[in-house]
Parts: C-alpha cells; structure tokens; sequence
C-alpha cells in the first residue's frame, strides 16, 4: 500500500507539473527556436474537452484539424488556448525504429558502421511531454538518451537517399530509455528499449527545420547531460530514411529515433529528465518507479 500511494503521489506530481508546462510551452517553443529557421508549421495531438485531435501550434493558441497533418487536413475553424489543453504525443506511429551508435561521440572505442545499426521499439513505449516514465519493478540501471526523431510523412519503400526527405514530414524530440543491463544480459533489446513509457516524444513535430543542423540538449534536473548539432550525425537523415525503407515499409506517422550523442547516466525515481530539440522546443517527463517487488 506505501508504495502505491507514493507512485500515485509521483503521478500526482506529474500531473501539476504537467499542467504548468503546457502554459509554458510557447515559451519553451520559441526559447528552441531562437536560431531556427521562421518558416517552420508546429503540430501537436492534443487533449481537449474528452477529445484528442490534431492541431497547428501558432502563438498561443492550437488550431484543430479535420484529420491527421499527414493527409492535408484542412483547419475545422475551431482554435483553443494551448493552456487549455492536454498535449499528447504528436502522433500515433504504427511502428517505431531506432538507430544506434550513430554520433562519433558515443561510440567510445568503437569504430563507425557501415551502415546503420538498427532496432525496434513498440508503439506502445510512447508517451508525451508531461507524461512519466514509469521504471518497471526489476529495472536497475536506466538510462536516458536525448535524440532528434525523425516524423515520416508518406508511405516510403525501397526510396534512394536522394529522395528521402521527400518522405519526412519533420522531426520531434524523443528519449530513447534504455535499460541498460537488460541491454547487456538479454537475447533481444524488447525490455531494455520496448517497455511501456520507454519512448518519450514531443512536444511538437516542427515541418520546415534544416534536420542536419539542430542542437540537441539533454537535462536531468536542470543539469546538462548532452549537447551535440544533428551535423555530427554518422548517418543524416536522408540516409537513415533510405536504408530503413529498402526492409520496413514506412506509414505516415511512423518514428524513426536517430541516435544519441555522448554518454549517458543512470536516472531515478524523482529524477525530471528534459530533451531540447532547436526548432521543437522541450520534451519533459519525471521518472516513478512503479509498484511491484523486483
């Protein structure tokens, strides 16, 4: 019973949290955007009123739309206050793929592949800014990995890099949260990259961005952990979205999470961990530990 109270009581604390973000999400937005380019659209999913949509992020206001960003869906002419809403993650891919040890930085003594490493996480692992990270019962040794996320925006199979950001629709931050003895010890990478909250993203997908040339930032309880510009990528976007698509066929709204620079420590409970993307703004989620003995 201690323990349920004092995950509800994390959860609860989440919740405020969460709800004080999201009125300073514009804030967080543009602080991201200082050096971005100014013809970029921001989309959100969002919470409103007992339904979720999608919506066009301008200034302080979410304008709904009809559909999905992904196929052209006009604007209802309905427009809600962001502080009034409940941001989910911005989309609901059908499946999500990650690549690894894809900055120079976080290779230690390795040397560079030759082509993209590549694992799966599951949809169900996303969760939005604002939402926890709930660390399982056995889990030891969890880690954080600030990444750029890559949003695809057309069916893509078989596509030549040459015309592969043709099929990005944009890009979001992400946490790819890694367990890592489970990484070690285990025959596949499901519980140590797959488990449900381990794939945080958000808080916008920003269409318009030069996706080669961000900064990512990674902050856990304000101290920064991470910071590398997506240039430094092994592999860039075009050619992540290229060698996927000659073995996965990718759906509009599919996430491909392209790596993560540096080195990472382990977090716990409590812990507020914050991915900032330039031109996306700041993905933020606490760390709970969920009920249960190990």
């Amino acid at each position: 019973m201690r323990r349920v109270m004092k995950l509800a009581l994390s959860v609860g604390l989440s919740v405020i949290w969460l709800l004080l973000g999201t009125t300073a999400l514009v804030a967080q937005v543009r602080a991201g955007t200082a050096e971005a380019q100014e013809d970029v659209t921001r989309y959100v999913r969002f919470a409103y009123e007992g339904r979720e949509a999608y919506g066009v992020l301008e200034g302080d206001a979410v304008h709904e739309l009809a559909g999905t960003p992904f196929d052209g869906s006009p604007r209802t002419g309905v427009s809600v206050p962001v502080a009034r809403v409940r941001l989910l993650a911005p989309c609901e891919p059908s499946k999500v793929i990650a690549v690894g040890l894809n900055y120079r930085s976080h290779l230690g003594d390795r040397e560079p592949a030759a082509y993209p490493g590549l694992f799966a996480k599951y949809p169900t692992s996303i969760v939005g800014s604002g939402d926890s990270i709930v660390m399982p019962p056995d889990a030891s040794n969890l880690h954080y990995e600030g990444e750029m996320v890559i949003v695809i925006g057309r069916e893509a199979r078989r596509v030549s890099p040459a015309e592969a950001l043709e099929y990005v629709f944009g890009v979001t931050a992400g946490n790819d949260v890694s367990e890592r003895d489970w990484q070690r010890d285990d025959l596949q990478w499901l519980r140590s990259k797959a488990s449900d909250t381990f794939g945080p993203v958000g808080p916008v997908i920003a269409r318009g961005l030069d996706y080669d040339d961000l900064l990512l930032e990674t902050r856990v309880n304000g101290e920064v952990r991470q910071r590398e510009r997506t240039r430094d990528l092994i592999f860039d976007v075009a050619a992540i979205v290229s060698y996927v698509s000659r073995y996965v066929t990718l759906l509009p709204g599919d996430l491909i999470f392209t790596g993560t620079p540096g080195t990472t420590r382990a977090m716990a409970p409590g812990d507020t961990v914050e991915v900032e993307l330039q031109g996306v703004g700041v993905l933020r989620n606490v760390v709970v530990r969920a009920p249960g003995r190990p």
